[in-house]
């Protein structure tokens, strides 16, 4: 089969992209919380960080920039979350919510790929941008919906192991504790699964311009 001719893109470039991106809608919000905690309490906390999130989405409109499907999606959830934990006056509800989400989500990447759908590459095309060709290449194609896979299982472990940590901790523990312990854990299992998709994602393009040259 005769594929298009392709251009690749450098991974320097496309981090380069998602980078800010990602900072502000992941790790922003989490910077916001521990500060606002550690300073204003708990409350103030969950306050700063719904308008933190507002914030960005507000900032986009004004600027007429296109806002992110999943920066919405954030939006609703981090209200939600909020609601639910000023409701019942426990951090625990704040932190369980978004796992039990997480789970959902981890159960429709694996439908996507039944579906022939990997979420991963719609996800990612919310980042940064790859050419068409790239997309319809049938090795891309492939790894988006491995990825995908992986994925869903790295969503499914990282969300238990926060619920149980949030269980347990409520119990007789600190929110201090479980924020590191959770912190930690997640950023480990993350991290191997982010270097892994890098060094594969890498490993699908130096094959495509092999095949190319």
């Amino acid at each position: 089969m005769n594929h298009p001719p392709v251009t690749l893109p450098r991974l320097g470039a496309l981090a380069r992209e998602a980078a800010p991106k990602l900072l502000e809608a992941v790790v922003a919000p989490l910077a916001v919380f521990y500060l606002a905690m550690v300073v204003l309490g708990f409350k103030w906390a969950l306050i700063a960080t719904v308008a933190w999130v507002y914030f960005g989405v507000a900032w986009r409109l004004v600027r007429r920039v296109k806002v992110p499907a999943t920066m919405f999606l954030a939006a609703f959830a981090i209200t939600v979350r909020a609601l639910v934990s000023f409701w019942t006056g426990t951090w625990m509800w704040f932190f369980i919510q978004p796992e039990l989400g997480t789970i959902c989500i981890s159960m429709a990447f694996l439908a996507s790929v039944r579906l022939n759908r990997p979420l991963v590459q719609k996800l990612t095309l919310d980042y940064i941008h790859l050419p068409s060709a790239v997309l319809k290449h049938e090795r891309i194609r492939r790894f988006f919906a491995r990825i995908t896979l992986l994925w869903a299982f790295v969503l499914l472990m990282n969300s238990t192991l926060s619920i149980a940590l949030a269980v347990y901790e409520s119990l007789g523990g600190s929110l201090g504790a479980f924020m590191i312990l959770r912190t930690s854990a997640v950023a480990v299992i993350s991290g191997l699964a982010i270097a892994f998709s890098i060094w594969a994602f890498k490993r699908v393009l130096r094959r495509l311009h092999v095949a190319h040259a």
